[in-house]
């Protein structure tokens, strides 16, 4: 398998300096993968039997992230080159670091690695791949294979359960048959991993090409039921044919999935919302005269932000998130809004979200978009003129105190109905505006 995109020449010649010194050095891991994949690398690692001390003595600016377990950083042009001593692993107690760390072989240091197509030596000199684990078999049949015994592998690090999940969505691969089933067998150890770590790999599921490929396994190897059990809970929940002919909850947030287009699926925040966006659906199901799913919206946006607190999301994508669930159903209502409140829903904080996450709810169901053209189309007429969605402030709050008003929170009321007023036409330039007022309190006064 020929190795089809350029190396990078600071990574070479890190490589060769090491050799110069008479050290073994190659290439590893992920980067030859992508190599021989013809994929364009992100990250470039070096593995050698120089010893860390060796290696921080070659080159000039370097910085000893995991000294103990022989991994140094080496810096060339702002740019990070994880070059690691050759070591065997054993115990590992907390299901992620080793207990103990010894300097060993090219050989051993594949073994010791996750799984087959990640345990590949490359050298860039002779042109040679070096093979003890089987990977180049397994990258040209499509597998993901776990090196040696799955059981152990698993042990070391319960993550990388997630991790083959993540490699086999990426590349489109099966999981090996020991590999999937030792899966099955720890998937309720997943939990041990720390939530951070988890989130992360949910992360690489749901934004690169096949989340749906990566939601399924998921499911599949019993790791959802683990991660996320809410939308595990979707499975089964019968929707309202004549809105939902593509069947249950879950298939119908799947098919959402899939419908992601890459420039949003790029935001993490739209990617969980479009996963977790019918999360109320399950604890709201009701079923007399029709299935119903009352207040589903606000139940799901509660729901999503103890899911996302759960796995240690930001406050601020916990946010936005939750603002997308619970307001996700408001489009069927835009027709029929008043001029001013469909211009402040048009204006809203993150509208092309809401409008993507709509798009997509509509395709995946019953296909009728007339209500996502109604505001493309009104986005179009009022776009030229950006005061139409966010009028300039024609009165404040220092014309009310000289209208006699003692400050408080009517001002607040007044100057938002003054703004409807402005998004309706009603009030087009600053002595319109205070007539309008003048009047608006004289009929709260009556009233």
């Amino acid at each position: 398998m020929p190795v089809m995109t350029s190396i990078n020449s600071d990574a070479v010649r890190i490589l060769k300096r090491l050799r110069e010194r008479g050290h073994q050095a190659f290439l590893v891991g992920g980067c030859v993968r992508d190599l021989l994949m013809g994929h364009k690398p992100k990250d470039w690692d070096v593995a050698t039997d120089a010893r860390p001390e060796e290696v921080m003595a070659l080159f000039a600016k370097t910085i000893p992230v995991g000294e103990k377990f022989g991994v140094v950083i080496v810096r060339r042009r702002h740019r990070n080159f994880e070059v690691a001593t050759f070591r065997e692993e054993w115990g590992y107690s907390d299901g992620r670091r080793p207990d103990g760390v010894r300097f060993s072989t090219a050989k051993a240091d594949a073994s010791r690695r996750d799984f087959t197509i990640n345990g590949l030596f490359y050298d860039p000199v002779t042109k040679k791949i070096i093979d003890h684990v089987g990977g180049q078999k397994d990258l040209a049949r499509g597998v993901i294979r776990a090196i040696g015994d799955p059981e152990a592998r698993f042990n070391e690090d319960k993550l990388r359960m997630m991790r083959a999940v993540r490699f086999a969505a990426r590349f489109d691969f099966k999981i090996a048959a020991r590999t999937a089933r030792a899966i099955r067998e720890h998937a309720a150890e997943i939990v041990e991993v720390s939530r951070e770590r988890v989130r992360d790999e949910l992360m690489h599921v749901l934004q690169e090409d096949r989340p749906v490929r990566g939601l399924r396994l998921m499911d599949e190897l019993g790791l959802l039921a683990e991660v996320l059990p809410e939308v595990a809970a979707m499975k089964g929940v019968k929707q309202p044919p004549e809105f939902h002919p593509e069947g249950d909850v879950f298939e119908h947030t799947l098919i959402m999935l899939g419908l992601m287009r890459r420039r949003f699926r790029a935001r993490p925040e739209f990617a969980l919302a479009v996963m977790l966006h019918d999360v109320g659906k399950p604890p709201t199901y009701e079923e007399l005269d029709r299935i119903r799913f009352n207040n589903h919206m606000s139940v799901g946006a509660e729901m999503s932000g103890k899911i996302l607190r759960r796995l240690r999301f930001s406050r601020d994508a916990i946010t936005i998130v939750a603002e997308l669930i619970a307001d996700h159903l408001r489009f069927k209502d835009v027709m029929k809004m008043r001029p001013a409140t469909l211009k402040r829903f048009l204006r809203r904080e993150h509208f092309d979200l809401h409008l993507e996450l709509h798009r997509l709810d509509c395709l995946a169901s019953h296909g009728d978009l007339s209500n996502h053209r109604f505001c493309r189309q009104k986005l179009r007429e009022l776009g030229q003129e950006p005061q139409k969605l966010r009028p300039p402030r024609l009165v404040t709050g220092d014309d009310l105190i000289k209208m006699g008003l003692p400050p408080g929170p009517a001002f607040r009321e007044i100057l938002s109905a003054l703004e409807d007023a402005q998004l309706e036409g009603k009030a087009r330039d600053r002595a319109e505006a205070l007539e309008w007022v003048k009047n608006y309190i004289a009929a709260a006064g009556k009233d």
